[in-house]
């Protein structure tokens, strides 16, 4: 059928119908993730161990402290998108992280420990939580990525990432360790954090010249490309984890998991007020066996229904076969579809 028709049915079903759009103004102190000012502004803030930059990514300071570095050496990129780094494109990986802090599901669902709860460790991340697995994948590895690119300059220590108690096995350490185990992965978080640097060596000259390329739709979508290889690797691995969680919360995990393939497909801009007012309409609380959307008492109206509307996305998708995010793809493959895939996400959003 038509572009417009699939792209009024398939937005329809996604969970960005109600977030992309709000009217939240992004200016209050509340835009940062949780503890923002804490975590590590430099890589030599985290502690400096036989010639090794130690970093505890079970940490919630210190895993946010990846993203922030991300963000303050990529920040010269995005000058002419607005002031105080607010439209670089990787905001949406801390903020999506201080989401899962906030709402509680970097904890152990198990109960089994106190990690990640107030009477515990709050700062502590499970590696028993489903979400802080994959999440990892979306810290470490695009860290790593950057690491390799070369986004932090030549660093005089080596990077060494401390594993869990648990589950070693399921991660890697270091940029040889993730490129030894999930190369195709860390490939594509390299391509990404190159992606606006050319450096070309003349044949005359002692020293390289850089020259600056910046296109935000090529970075978009390598950025995109990379985050979806990132949960594609990790999802089945951690599916067992989905066993900890209540049955409507393990659904969303799932859901959302494949609603990001939607939105990738869109080049959606993950800027820092887009990502907060997207985020506006994400359940503000793990979800318990009795929540059935849409009639979630303490959710918002827009809540449950992008509730409902990921969950209708992934029956569609999975009854189709995955027809349905190929035809989205197909129909977001061009500048011109991409923007009316934008424009009717606003549109629905704002009705």
């Amino acid at each position: 059928f038509g572009l417009h028709a699939l792209l009024i049915a398939a937005v329809t079903l996604s969970p960005a119908t109600a977030a992309a759009w709000s009217e939240k103004d992004a200016t209050g102190e509340d835009v940062y993730p949780p503890l923002w000012d804490l975590a590590p502004e430099s890589l030599l803030d985290f502690p400096v161990k036989d010639n090794k930059i130690v970093i505890n990514a079970w940490n919630y300071q210190e895993r946010l402290g990846l993203y922030k570095n991300l963000l303050n050496s990529s920040a010269k990129y995005f000058t002419a998108f607005g002031s105080q780094n607010f439209g670089n494109i990787l905001w949406g990986l801390p903020l999506q992280h201080g989401w899962q802090f906030h709402t509680g599901r970097l904890a152990d669902p198990s109960s089994v420990t106190s990690c990640g709860y107030e009477d515990g460790d709050l700062l502590c991340i499970s590696v028993r939580s489903w979400w802080s697995c994959m999440n990892y994948y979306l810290a470490v590895i695009p860290f790593l990525g950057a690491v390799e690119a070369g986004l932090f300059g030549q660093l005089q220590y080596e990077i060494e990432i401390l594993p869990p108690e648990e589950r070693r096995d399921d991660f890697c350490y270091g940029v040889a360790d993730c490129w030894s185990r999930i190369p195709k992965v860390m490939d594509k978080w390299k391509a990404y954090f190159e992606v606006n640097n050319f450096t070309i060596f003349f044949i005359f000259s002692t020293s390289p010249v850089t020259f600056s390329s910046f296109n935000l739709d090529e970075a978009l979508r390598l950025m995109w490309r990379a985050h979806v290889a990132s949960i594609a690797y990790a999802l089945p691995k951690f599916q067992d984890s989905l066993k900890y969680l209540s049955a409507p919360e393990a659904n969303f995990g799932e859901d959302w998991a494949n609603a990001v393939d939607f939105i990738a497909a869109t080049h959606f801009s993950t800027d820092l007020q887009t990502t907060n007012n997207f985020q506006t309409y994400l359940p503000q609380r793990m979800l318990v066996e009795w929540d059935v959307p849409p009639s979630i008492s303490d959710f918002s109206p827009q809540q449950n229904r992008v509730l409902l509307s990921m969950r209708l996305l992934h029956k569609a998708n999975q009854f189709t076969g995955g027809l349905l995010l190929k035809l989205w793809q197909k129909a977001m493959s061009t500048e011109a579809g991409r923007k009316m895939g934008r424009e009717l996400i606003e549109d629905l959003a704002s009705s």
